[in-house]
């Protein structure tokens, strides 16, 4: 063979091997990525969990004629929540301003995420110091699955497309611990996949969630078809889960948006079937508690619903979005339920009763305020006792998580033709703002007590006059500020929590007035403040709530960031304002998922066409309701129908 010949013959095995290599390349995704995913090409695959909890025979099987159906009709014409802003109102300076502060808070979402991507990636939360994955829901990646809709409305699609492959991933039947909560669950993982879903239409994103409502699903094969939160996963294969004789009312009322929603999807009426059976319950004893109109915070579920099991009624932790969820699922069933309306306003005009109460404020002859000024209209959520019928205890015991109820009111007062409470929605949102500023960090804590204006006891016949306002009294702040702090340095141990601000009886400038007491001084990045602000500025079109979200937004950041994410913070009251904030090595998924969303979508477009956040009309009050976890659920439309889906596919359609 001659050189010639040879060489020729190298250049043919040559060409080949690349031709192979390039048509490897091209053919198989896998081989294109580098060794890891971090560098994976858009492409989503589909990995079916590994256990099939939609073909597992229930033990107590719900008949198949027992199955409620969705309601039928095409969605009512509801009336128009969101205000109507006009072009004058929304000027070049307007624009502009609110322009540079939505990217000041993508900003603060994109460091958050790009620290999760590379130090937490697949795990529930970022340890934002230790720079640690945590694994405190089950270890499917809380952060992972809560994000995504929040990645899609700013418009982070490299992160949201990677976010999916690793969505498509995720096995439900494997976890990082022998049981999972039902409640956040639902909340976080299920509502942020159907949420996804809904503004992206990615299938996998779909196919997952109904994996994992399937699996939700089993925590109702119960004897009374009742909810078992504490979800053991082996009991739950086995049938053999059971409801709690003390559940907190949230997990009673908190899964109909879900459920809903992924029956509106796939057209399989189990999922609303069940919690219109919880409603049903609701809807029955909602007369025959203490407080009527209201449910107590526990509830015993193994003789039923059984509402005088518990004498604490509130609008915070274990209730709060039991309440909430009744004019959303009203919005999202299109008006075609109105048991939902009628139960949303019994309960609010009992909270208003019970519940509510205003502070105790300075007036302008108080250094507290402008000279001549008078206090703020505000007004706060608390807790009630009651052992008897018609007669509560407040207990002026002001919860962040209870800030969602000033956007509750209003967006209730809006559906339902109710103009007194959005004005007290608006009272209730500008009196955790107010609660924010009070503090040296410029921002409220996790649980507080102060003075409120009215007396303590009430009664039914009483009228409405414990909302009005009332005179500073110094000495009775004093004294309660005195009585309380007392109260705790005696309760206090050193595994106990921090009291040291309530016990110091000797500055007045301890505690801003009127507060008497820190039970938890605490901040954890909580949203519920932002929401509110978010949901009236919609509604109001007022624009100075604008700028107090602006000042609340700078707050937060200047006392929880850190190096490479934001932290939960020990204490948000320091008596040198200089002095740095404690850490707690905190993020948890809703951070991202609702506090930076919330302050996002306040300061975008008010049509909500921020970038790619919803199609068309982007993510509106009209056209989009907002799970408890702000996830944002399409609302059906008079002109839109569901089309049913098989197999996993289909579309809503106009008609």
């Amino acid at each position: 063979m001659t050189p010639l010949a040879s060489g020729r013959r190298l250049q043919r095995l040559l060409l080949l091997v690349v031709f192979f290599l390039v048509f490897a390349y091209l053919s198989y995704p896998s081989l294109s990525r580098s060794q890891g995913w971090q560098d994976a090409e858009p492409v989503e695959e589909y990995i079916p969990t590994s256990f099939d909890w939609a073909s597992r025979p229930m033990k107590n099987p719900i008949p198949e004629s027992s199955l409620v159906q969705l309601p039928k009709g095409p969605p009512r014409e509801l009336p128009r929540i969101q205000y109507a802003f006009t072009t004058d109102e929304l000027g070049k300076a307007h624009n502009e301003t609110q322009w540079y502060r939505r990217d000041a808070v993508r900003k603060a979402a994109q460091k958050s995420w790009k620290s999760y991507r590379a130090f937490a990636w697949r795990h529930d939360e970022l340890a934002p110091q230790s720079l640690t994955g945590k694994d405190s829901f089950a270890g499917w990646g809380a952060t992972l699955v809560d994000s995504l809709d929040t990645l899609w409305i700013m418009g982070l699609r490299e992160e949201f497309d990677e976010a999916v492959r690793a969505v498509g991933a995720i096995d439900w039947n494997k976890s990082s611990s022998s049981q999972c909560s039902l409640f956040e669950t639902n909340i976080r993982y299920l509502g942020g996949l159907l949420s996804a879903y809904d503004l992206s239409r990615r299938e996998i994103l779909f196919k997952k969630a109904v994996e994992l409502g399937d699996m939700l699903f089993a925590g109702f094969d119960t004897p009374n078809h009742l909810p078992a939160n504490s979800y053991d996963f082996k009991r739950a294969k086995n049938g053999e889960l059971s409801a709690s004789s003390r559940q907190s009312l949230a997990v009673l009322g908190s899964m109909s948006m879900e459920f809903t929603r992924l029956s509106q999807l796939t057209g399989d009426p189990k999922y609303y079937s069940i919690v219109e059976q919880l409603k049903k319950d609701l809807e029955k004893t909602q007369e025959q508690t203490n407080l009527p109109g209201l449910w107590p915070k526990y509830i015993d579920l193994i003789g039923g619903t059984r509402p005088k099991s518990d004498t604490l009624f509130t609008l915070g932790a274990q209730a709060d979005s039991a309440y909430e969820y009744l004019s959303k699922t009203y919005l999202l069933l299109g008006g075609l339920d109105p048991s939902y309306e009628l139960m949303h306003v019994k309960a609010m005009d009992a909270a208003v009763k019970h519940l509510l109460f205003r502070p105790m404020l300075p007036s302008g002859d108080d250094d507290t305020y402008e000279a001549g000024s008078p206090p703020p209209d505000i007004l706060f959520s608390g807790n009630a006792v009651s052992t008897q019928r018609d007669k509560s205890n407040l207990q002026p015991r002001v919860q962040h998580l209870g800030c969602f109820a000033g956007g509750m009111f209003a967006l209730g007062g809006k559906l339902f033709d109710r103009p007194d409470h959005v004005q007290i929605g608006e009272q209730l949102a500008r009196g955790c703002a107010w609660a924010y500023e009070a503090f040296s960090t410029g921002i409220m804590p996790e649980v507080s007590e102060l003075v409120p204006c009215d007396k303590v006891e009430r009664e039914a016949e009483e009228n409405d006059d414990h909302l009005a306002q009332c005179p500073w009294n110094e000495a009775k702040w004093r004294q309660k500020k005195k009585k309380a702090a007392a109260a705790a340095a005696a309760a206090a141990t050193a595994a106990a929590m921090n009291t040291r601000f309530a016990s110091d009886t000797n500055s007045q400038t301890t505690l801003p007035k009127p507060f008497t007491k820190l039970l938890d001084p605490h901040y954890l990045l909580r949203p519920e403040a932002i929401e509110s602000l978010f949901v009236l500025y919609r509604i109001t079109g007022k624009k100075d709530l604008l700028d107090i979200a602006w000042r609340m937004f700078q707050s937060i950041t200047k006392a929880t960031e850190t190096k490479f994410a934001f932290s939960a913070i020990e204490d948000v009251h320091i008596q040198n304002p200089g002095q740095p904030t404690t850490k707690t090595d905190s993020m948890e998924s809703f951070w991202m998922a609702e506090t930076l969303k919330y302050f996002y979508l306040i300061f975008s477009p008010e049509d909500g066409a921020a970038e790619g956040s919803g199609g068309e009309e982007g993510v509106t009050l009209d056209g989009w309701v907002f799970n408890t976890e702000a996830h944002p659920f399409r609302v059906p439309r008079p002109m839109v129908e569901v089309k049913v889906r098989e197999g996993g596919e289909g579309e809503e359609k106009s008609k």
